[in-house]
Parts: structure tokens; sequence; C-alpha cells
């Protein structure tokens, strides 16, 4: 009874507190039929995924559907460690690798909306050593940036700057200074890069590079923290994304799941969990490729998202600035993305990439507004603003590849009724 006594005020406490207001609160479940989907349909996931791991081409994987802010589906199939036969679980790390680029940019888009940048600042107003930036040319010297790349720029790919993963003459500089180090700071990694000149001036055109990398530092030149507080702060704590950050804690490791690549007809385990660089802390808190997570952190980020910027009672971005996030920015010169292929029919905003036509030349599923992205290890995740629907897949599979987005979409766009 004096146990029951002592704890009394505080449970009552508890429960006096709006549920809005509690940001751990779980995503909501529902069965498929209340929020308008058939979970008969949703089943053919299962069978689904089970032969892509009998095909070898895939170890493990995880998905969640969510409709109307609940979750409908949710499951995961094969192993986290195959040698070790650890299933793949609910609460399972990932190196999430790009899908950090979207987080990035929310970051900067809460510091643009408290007035700490402007979209159209150049860059050298938050990192001055591009000062002297120029664009390189076919034939002669390359020549000054005109204009200066800007934030926005920046947001939708469209600063100039490379990854230095290609043959191009500009890769050569960002192989020989190393960006992407673990060891460099996200300041020594801005100025390592500032003396490389850009792929074409500013605006013209669009390609994926280290632009969101840049981001980062950016959030901490105008912000005055470090970047892993900034959205820990704001972010990641209020958000209840309790799994989320740029290396794994000791305490969390064995949930780390391995890398696996494909070799032929066989998937070879490339990176061990209990050997993984995500195990320590970088002094390269990457924006473009660092974090880690589980799905369900990743979902409880993108429902927020979906919501227009509001969470379980909390606003972290005003419904206009989401909006820019969500729907192509892309300048009239640019009628589609390219990364390996032209994605036709598919621009970006300040965040992710948007589906602006039914172009069949490419991802022929994906209805007009769906918004989305991936990361390298082949984890994807897609938002279907006018099917209330967000989904996220996990994996670890390099090299990137499309199987289970291509696999469960149609299934999950044919499950929805009303």
């Amino acid at each position: 009874m004096k146990v029951i006594k002592a704890i009394l005020p505080f449970l009552i406490l508890c429960l006096s507190v709006p549920a809005e207001e509690n940001p751990n609160l779980p995503l909501p479940f529902s069965t498929p039929e209340e929020v308008g989907m058939s979970a008969e349909i949703l089943a053919k996931i299962d069978p689904a995924i089970e032969e892509l791991i009998e095909k070898r081409k895939l170890a493990g994987g995880s998905v969640l559907v969510l409709r109307k802010g609940k979750i409908v589906y949710q499951k995961q199939f094969g192993f986290a460690n195959r040698t070790s036969k650890v299933p793949m679980k609910k609460d399972t790390i990932f190196r999430i690798y790009s899908m950090t680029k979207a987080i990035t940019s929310a970051a900067v888009l809460m510091l643009y909306e408290d007035k700490k940048l402007n979209l159209d600042d150049p860059i050298t107003r938050f990192l001055p050593e591009f000062a002297l930036l120029n664009v390189w040319q076919r034939r002669g010297d390359p020549i000054p940036a005109d204009p200066m790349p800007t934030i926005r720029d920046l947001l939708r790919h469209t600063a100039g700057f490379s990854y230095g993963w290609g043959g191009h003459p500009v890769d050569r500089y960002y192989r020989r200074f190393k960006p992407l180090d673990r060891d460099k700071t996200l300041e020594e990694m801005s100025r390592s890069i500032s003396g490389a000149p850009l792929l074409f001036q500013p605006g013209t055109k669009w390609n994926y590079g280290i632009s969101t990398d840049l981001l980062g530092r950016v959030v901490e030149v105008a912000s005055g923290e470090t970047f892993d507080n900034f959205l820990s702060k704001r972010l990641f704590t209020p958000l209840g994304m309790v799994d989320t950050g740029f290396f794994v804690p000791a305490g969390k490791a064995n949930r780390l799941a391995d890398v696996f690549q494909k070799k032929g007809i066989f998937l070879t385990n490339s990176e061990p969990a209990k050997d993984s660089p995500f195990l320590k802390k970088p002094a390269n808190l990457s924006g473009g490729g660092g974090l880690v997570s589980t799905i369900t952190d990743y979902a409880r980020f993108l429902q927020m998202i979906a919501n227009g910027g509001t969470f379980q009672g909390k606003q972290y971005l005003k419904e206009e600035t989401v909006k820019l996030m969500t729907t192509n920015q892309l300048p009239d010169q640019i009628p589609a993305i390219s990364l390996g292929q032209t994605r036709h029919g598919t621009g970006f905003g300040l965040g992710f990439n948007v589906r602006i036509s039914r172009d069949q030349r490419w991802d022929k599923h994906a209805p007009i507004g769906e918004f989305g992205w991936g990361g390298m290890a082949s984890t994807h995740y897609w938002v279907s603003p006018k099917d209330e629907l967000v989904v996220v897949t996990m994996e670890q599979t390099i090299p990137f590849n499309w199987n289970l987005e291509r696999l469960i979409k149609p299934i999950v766009y044919e499950a929805i009724a009303d």
C-alpha cells in the first residue's frame, strides 16, 4: 500500500499529460480496413519478400506501411546477421546513408524559419572558404562561379558539387582530398573541397553530390552548435527518434545489422556489424550519409513531414516550408533528375525527389506528388500525400538496388481501397 501511495502522484501526472504532448508515444496501429486498405492484398508482401531471400537477392529486410498516420503493416524477414542467425527485428539498427539527407534538409529549413539563414544566401555567408569558387571548363582554365551557389542550390542539388565517384576530371579533386573521410570534421571537410571546381554554373543543372554534407556545416555555423547536438535537440529527442545518431553506442551494438554485398549469385557479408566503423563516433558528422536509425524512428520523422510539419501535438516546421521540401523546386531548364539514368517525370524539392508526371519510363507505379529517396545500402522510403501513405523499407545490401521498393510498391498501392 505504501508503494502504491508513493507512486500515485507520478501516475496521476503521467495520465494528466495530454497524449499529443508526449513525443515518445508509439506510432498507433490500425487494421488495414479501418483506414481504407486491404489486409488480403498487403499479405502478398510476405511471400514476395521471402522469394527474394530464397533467390539470394536479400539477406534480411524490414517493411513498415502507414496510412492516415497509423501502422497497417510492419514485418521483418530474414537475418540481420546471417552467420550468427540473428533475425531481423523491429529495433534493428541500419546504416541509412543518404536517407540522412532529408533530415539535414529539415534542420536547415528550421534555421530558415528561425531567420538564421535565407534560402538565397550565397554559401559564402556561412562557408567563406568558397570565396574563390570556380567552374570547370572543357577547354581552357576554370571560370568564376556566377552566381555563387546558394543554400537553395545545396538543398536541391543544383550547386554543381560532385561526390567524386565518376570519371569526370572534377572527380579527381574529390578523390584526392577525400571529403567523406570519417576522420575529418565538417569544417575540415568543407575546406578540403573549397578549391575544387564546380561541374557547372550553379542553378543550371542537377547533380547528386556533397551538397547536403556542406549543409551540415552550414547548420553548425548558423546555429552555433555542433551538428549532432542540433539534430538531437530539435529533431531526434522531441520526435522520439531514440535510436538515431551518427554512431551506434556500445549498449546497442548487438542491434546493428551486417552489410551484405552482391557478388554473382551470392550475398557475402562485406561489413560485419562487430567490425563496423559506425560503432565509433566519427569526426565527420555527415549530413549527406552519416546516420544510423531504425525503421520506426525514420517513420516518425516521415510522418511528421507527411503531417505538414507537426507530430503528436508539436510543430517542427510550417506547412508552407514542408511544401518547399515536397514539391518540385527545379528550374524549368531541368526537366528531370538523373542519377545513373534519367528518372523521367521526377523533379526535386528542397530535400526529396518528387514525382511530377506519370512518365512510364521511370517508376510507373508512383503517383504524381509522391516524394521520397533512399540510401546506399538499398534502404528506401516514399510518401504519397494524396493517399496519406508513408512506406519505409530497410535492408543492408550493396551495391544499391531497387529490388524491395519495386517489389512491394505495386502491392501497397493496389491495397488502397479508398
